[in-house]
C-alpha cells in the first residue's frame, strides 16, 4: 500500500483547508472591519500554527482515521464524541448554500440576475453533487487536490496581476467600524481555516506518523498562511472601499490586472471551485449520517444508509437556502459549529498528550478557540445546541434499548407459554 510523503501530506493538508470560500471572504471580512480586516486574517493564520500542531500531534500519536471524534471519544467518552459526529452533519446543510452563494456572486457579477441568478447557482451545483453521489460517481482524491491547486495557482496569478496597481492610501482608515470589528471578522473567517482537523485523520497513510504528521502539518500552515494573507492584502490595497460592497472580489482583482474579459472566466473557475467544495462536504456528510446511525447515534430508520442520509443532508440545504437568513448570519451558524468542535479537540488534546510542553500548546489552542466561539456571538448557541440534543439523543436511545432488552427478557418464551400447567 502506497504512504504519503512529506510533500504529498503538505499537498492534501493544504487542500484540506484551501476551500471555495477565499473567493468572498475577503469582502465578507472587509466588510466587517474594513482594511484592518487584515488583522483578523493574520491572527487566524497565527492561530492555525497551534491548532495544527496540536491536530499533528495528536494523529502522529493516535493514528485514528476517525479524525477529532476518535480523540474525543478516547478522551470524554462516547457522548463527547457523538456531540461531534452530530456538529459535522447538521454543519453541512448551512454550509453548502453560504458556499455556492460565494459561487453565485460571480456568475451573477458576469451574466446578471442577482438573488434569482445565485439561487440557480445553488439548485445547479447541489443538484449535480446530489446526483454524483446517488449514483456512486465519486469526486476522486486526486481530483480534489487538482481543484485546490488550481485555487493556489489562481490566488498566485491574481496577486501578482493586481499588485501593479496598490494604493496603500487605501489602508486609511485602518478600523472604521472600531476594533471590535476584528473580532467578529475573525469569527467569520473560521470558514477559511477549517480543514485543520483532517491532518488528524490522515496519519495512518504516512509511513512514519510520529515523523511525517507534524512536518507536512507546519509546511501546510505556511502555504495556506502565505496565500491568505497575500490575497487579503491586495484585495484591501487594490480594491479599497469597494471591496466592501464587491460581490466577486477576486473577479474585480484579476479585472484589475487583466481587464473585465477576465470576468467569465473567474466565474467558471468559481463555479467548480464551489462544486469540488460543496462535494466534498455533502458526500462526506453522507457517509457521516449512516455511520453514526451504525452506532447508535442517529435514528437508523431515517439515516441508516448513506442514500438516506444523503436525501436528509440535500433537503435540508434547499430548506437553509429558501430561509431568507442573511449570508453573515449563515456563516456565523457554521462556523460557530466548527469552533465548537475545536473546543473539543485542543480539549481532548490537554488530556492525550504526554509531554508538558504539547499540553502547553494544546492549553493555548484551546484558550484562543474558545475566544473565537465567545466571538461568534449568539450563533454559536446553535452549535451547542445541537451538542445537547447528540447527547440527550443518545441518554434516550440507550434508555430505549435497556428497556426492550428487559422487556424481551421478561416475555415468556414459546415453549414455556405452550407448556400445560401442573
Amino acid at each position: 500500500m502506497h504512504k504519503l510523503t512529506v510533500a504529498q501530506g503538505t499537498a492534501l493538508s493544504a487542500g484540506a483547508v484551501l476551500g471555495a470560500g477565499v473567493i468572498a471572504l475577503p469582502a465578507v471580512a472587509a466588510a466587517q472591519a474594513g482594511p484592518a480586516s487584515l488583522v483578523a486574517w493574520l491572527a487566524l493564520v497565527l492561530l492555525s500554527a497551534p491548532l495544527a500542531w496540536v491536530f499533528g500531534q495528536l494523529g502522529a500519536r493516535f493514528p485514528d482515521g476517525g479524525g477529532v471524534s476518535g480523540y474525543v471519544r478516547r478522551a470524554f467518552g462516547t457522548r463527547a464524541a457523538d456531540s461531534v459526529g452530530w456538529i459535522f452533519y447538521f454543519a453541512v446543510p448551512l454550509g453548502a448554500p453560504a458556499a455556492c452563494s460565494f459561487a453565485g456572486g460571480y456568475v451573477a457579477d458576469a451574466v446578471g440576475g442577482g438573488r434569482l441568478t445565485s439561487m440557480a447557482t445553488f439548485v445547479g451545483i447541489v443538484g449535480v453533487v446530489f446526483v454524483l453521489n446517488w449514483l456512486g460517481l465519486h469526486v476522486s482524491g486526486r481530483v480534489q487536490l487538482v481543484l485546490s491547486a488550481t485555487l493556489a495557482v489562481l490566488l498566485l496569478i491574481t496577486v501578482g496581476a493586481a499588485l501593479p496597481h496598490a494604493d496603500l492610501a487605501n489602508l486609511s482608515p485602518f478600523a472604521p467600524a472600531g476594533w471590535g470589528a476584528v473580532g467578529s471578522a475573525a469569527a467569520l473567517l473560521v470558514w477559511a481555516f477549517a480543514g485543520w482537523e483532517a491532518v488528524s485523520s490522515l496519519s495512518p497513510d504516512y509511513a512514519d506518523p510520529r515523523r511525517d504528521v507534524p512536518r507536512a502539518t507546519m509546511l501546510a500552515v505556511v502555504v495556506v498562511g502565505v496565500l491568505y494573507l497575500s490575497i487579503a492584502w491586495a484585495s484591501v490595497v487594490v480594491l479599497g472601499p469597494s471591496l466592501a460592497t464587491s460581490q466577486a472580489p477576486l473577479a474585480d482583482l484579476l479585472a484589475a490586472g487583466f481587464g473585465q474579459a477576465a470576468r467569465p472566466v473567474i466565474a467558471v473557475v468559481a463555479v467548480l471551485l464551489t462544486l469540488g467544495t460543496v462535494n466534498a462536504y455533502i458526500a462526506g456528510a453522507a457517509r457521516l449520517g449512516a455511520a453514526l446511525a451504525r452506532e447508535g447515534a442517529l435514528p437508523h430508520r431515517l439515516f441508516g444508509s448513506v442514500r438516506r442520509s444523503l436525501v436528509f443532508v440535500v433537503a435540508a440545504a434547499g430548506l437553509a437556502e429558501l430561509v431568507p437568513i442573511e449570508l453573515h448570519t449563515l456563516m456565523l451558524l457554521v462556523t460557530g459549529g466548527l469552533t465548537l468542535v475545536y473546543v473539543l479537540g485542543t480539549a481532548a488534546a490537554v488530556r492525550l498528550l504526554p509531554g508538558r510542553a504539547e499540553r502547553a500548546a494544546a492549553g493555548i489552542a484551546l484558550v484562543s478557540v474558545s475566544i473565537l466561539l465567545w466571538l461568534t456571538g449568539w450563533p454559536a448557541l446553535l452549535g451547542l445546541g445541537v451538542a445537547i440534543g447528540a447527547v440527550a439523543y443518545r441518554a434516550w436511545a440507550d434508555r430505549a434499548r435497556s428497556a426492550r432488552a428487559v422487556g424481551a427478557a421478561a416475555r415468556p418464551s414459546a415453549a414455556e407459554e405452550s407448556s400445560p400447567e401442573d
